[in-house]
């Protein structure tokens, strides 16, 4: 019982041993991992600390350097200043002694254009002058024309008077003939006019009036609107016919005017006398015939107002408005100047 208690001590106390062993074991162990992790703490915090000077280092170094590039800078704009300075100074000293080449170019410009201006004066004081005398030379040339041509139209005249009475002398000879036999025609005419005479007109239909309206009487057969029209239509036709009968008369007028100054020349014929005759009366006939129709356009309005426009001056029949639009002064129907209906 007693070795055996032993034992049990022995082994307890072995146990207890390797148990202490173990757990030096396992101090010693920890003990170097705490070591080893203190050692690389303290690398860590070594390298961290390198870094951190490395990284002042190298901002220290860059620092430098940005300084020395706005040194550097500040140099180049310096110089830059300098230079733009003396640019400047050049640029005002060439632009003064420009002013001054453009002072002296425009002093000679301006003597030059004086001078100019002086030769213009005596160049157009000799042209105004040789225009004068040249004015005066052809005063004198056209009046000596003028006298000429008057002698030469006095001339021609007289021999076409000559010419004229003698023709008008042959004519009076046949026309005394013609009248003759004329007048044993009109006398077989009348008499046989008498022998087929036709029966009185009958009277003129009478005209339905309204009541005047600005100027104007409507009628049964043409209202207000319609003769309205017909004015406008009678009022420009007038004025342009007055206006062509000026321009007519005008020309003739002028033809005249240029005969008296001698401007017609007379060739060896007197073709060109007898085309301003001809020219002349040919205007004044058609100024005539405006005038003439100006009368009966002034006579269309005067029946507009009393209401007796548009009616036929002869059969008392109211005329087709197509005829008045075409003639707003005609005063017959187609058929009474054709004579048909209603020519008594």
């Amino acid at each position: 019982m007693a070795s055996a208690k032993k034992k049990k001590q022995a082994m307890a106390k072995k146990k207890l041993a390797v148990r202490k062993k173990v757990e030096l074991k396992k101090r010693l162990a920890l003990k170097k991992k705490l070591d080893l992790k203190k050692k690389l703490a303290f690398k860590k915090k070594l390298e961290l600390k390198k870094k951190l000077e490395l990284k002042k280092k190298l901002e220290l170094k860059k620092k430098l350097e940005l300084k020395k590039k706005l040194e550097l800078k500040k140099k180049l704009e310096l110089k830059k200043k300098l230079e733009f300075k003396k640019k400047l100074e050049l640029k005002k000293k060439l632009a003064f002694k420009k002013n001054l080449e453009l002072k002296k170019k425009l002093a000679q410009i301006k003597a030059l254009k004086k001078q100019k201006e002086l030769d213009k004066r005596r160049a157009l004081a000799e042209r105004k002058r040789l225009q004068k005398e040249k004015q005066k030379e052809a005063q004198r040339l056209a009046k000596e024309r003028a006298k000429l041509k008057a002698q030469q139209i006095a001339e021609r005249l007289a021999l076409k008077v000559a010419k004229e009475k003698q023709r008008l002398e042959e004519k009076q000879a046949r026309e005394a003939v013609k009248a003759a036999k004329i007048a044993a025609r009109e006398a077989a005419r009348l008499a046989e006019i008498e022998a087929n005479r036709k029966p009185v007109a009958p009277p003129k239909p009478p005209i339905i009036k309204g009541v005047m309206q600005d100027g104007i009487t409507p009628t049964k057969e043409f209202n207000i609107e319609f003769l309205t029209s017909q004015r406008e239509l009678l009022t420009v036709e007038r004025r342009n016919l007055l206006g062509q009968a000026d321009q007519l008369e005008s020309a003739a007028n002028a033809i005249v005017e240029n005969s008296e100054m001698g401007d017609v020349q007379f060739d060896d014929e007197g073709g060109e006398g007898d085309t301003m005759v001809v020219e002349r009366e040919r205007d004044l006939t058609l100024s005539a015939s405006a005038r003439q129709t100006v009368e009966e356009i002034d006579e269309a309005l005067k029946r507009l107002e009393t209401g007796d426009y548009g009616y036929s001056a002869r059969s008392g029949l109211p005329i087709p408005r197509e005829r008045l639009k075409a003639i707003p002064w005609t005063t017959e129907l187609v058929v009474e100047r054709a004579g048909g209906i209603g020519s008594y």
